[in-house]
């Protein structure tokens, strides 16, 4: 079969709302215009949950210690215990975070650090009591490696940490340090994070007790095609047996530290990259552009490429630069803009205008 009848073929496939493999996927991503799967994306899109209007949200992240025994090669926020600048937040430093940003119309805290070897679990079930004793706020937080870490300091199953936690606060968890989930790529770029197997693994637990989240993909290092297919697809079977995950989002690497090259994506193979996560990820319902990394002008181009939501503005980020927008007034501005209806939403997408 030649290679346009075979686009066509899926084309077709797409516009009937039939699922795609991983094959066709990878043939889509290698040859495909990224112009005709925008559109396709957008077709999607509108049958899922309609096209003609997009969210945002409200959140602060609170990096609450960027000591962190992982290495990974991209990641120039991290510290080694005892290091200058490396410190460790207290419950009064973060409970002063969460009031700052209460007063600027967030209701959401997420709490994201580095892989502390000596934090104990108290430690992160005290600050979730007291942000929802003191605010009530929602929470997401805690990366899987970072629960495999709070696995190992405390003894316990992954089951019993992840019950801990929803007990003391937890709503919902990020599927972070995901990168690219290959385990030629795991051994690349940070080779003392959790396999693409206990990746899954343990967002599949978090899911089974009702710590649902978002997941995500970052390009523009050696990746090849295949690694960008591959992570997809485990991110889609994961999905099947867990319905865990609320939102998808791709972002591209940024330059940090000496030791890592970043590769250019250009804006039309991020869009082309997103518009195919609508496509394939047929089972994940909100995709969300990242307007913080790729900034305001692709957004609004995403927004009719598949995407429906542009996360929050960035109200404090301690890891990666903002191009994004700084607050609630831009992040609606940006929407209307892209002259779609407003609505923000929480952590689990619940909507309202």
């Amino acid at each position: 079969m030649n290679q346009p009848f075979q686009l066509k073929s899926i084309y077709d496939q797409i516009r009937a709302n039939q699922r795609i493999d991983a094959e066709q996927a990878l043939l889509l991503w290698k040859n495909a215009s990224w112009l005709e799967l925008g559109e396709l994306a957008q077709q999607r899109r509108a049958s899922m949950i309609g096209d003609d209007w997009a969210s945002y949200t409200m959140f602060r992240i609170v990096n609450y210690t960027n000591v962190c025994n992982v290495d990974c090669s991209f990641c120039s926020f991290k510290r080694q215990p005892g290091e200058a600048r490396a410190y460790v937040m207290d419950r009064a430093q973060v409970l002063e975070k969460t009031a700052e940003v209460q007063k600027m119309g967030a209701d959401q805290i997420f709490l994201q650090g580095g892989v502390h070897p000596d934090l104990p679990l108290d430690y992160y079930l005290d600050l979730l009591r007291a942000i929802k004793e003191n605010f009530g706020f929602q929470i997401r937080g805690f990366s899987p490696v970072e629960l495999r870490e709070m696995v190992k300091v405390s003894g316990l199953s992954m089951a019993e940490v992840v019950k801990e936690l929803k007990a003391a606060g937890l709503d919902s968890v990020p599927g972070a340090g995901a990168e690219i989930l290959t385990d030629r790529m795991r051994d690349v770029l940070s080779p003392k994070k959790c396999s693409a197997t206990e990746w899954a693994d343990i967002l599949a637990e978090c899911h089974h007790q009702g710590l649902g989240g978002s997941a995500n993909i970052v390009i523009g290092s050696v990746e090849t095609e295949e690694d960008v297919i591959e992570h997809l697809d485990l991110i889609r079977q994961l999905q099947d047996k867990t319905g865990g995950f609320s939102s998808f989002i791709p972002w591209t690497f940024q330059p940090q530290t000496k030791d890592f090259t970043v590769k250019k994506v250009p804006h039309h193979q991020y869009l082309k990259l997103l518009a195919l996560c609508r496509i394939f990820l047929d089972n994940i319902q909100n995709i969300e552009v990242s307007v913080m990394v790729l900034g305001t002008e692709i957004g609004k181009l995403a927004l009719h490429m598949g995407a429906n939501d542009i996360s929050s503005p960035v109200l404090e980020e301690n890891v990666l630069r903002s191009f994004g927008v700084a607050d609630e007034e831009q992040a609606r501005k940006l929407i209307t803009q892209a002259d779609l209806k407003v609505k923000r939403r929480d952590f689990d997408y619940r909507c309202w205008s």
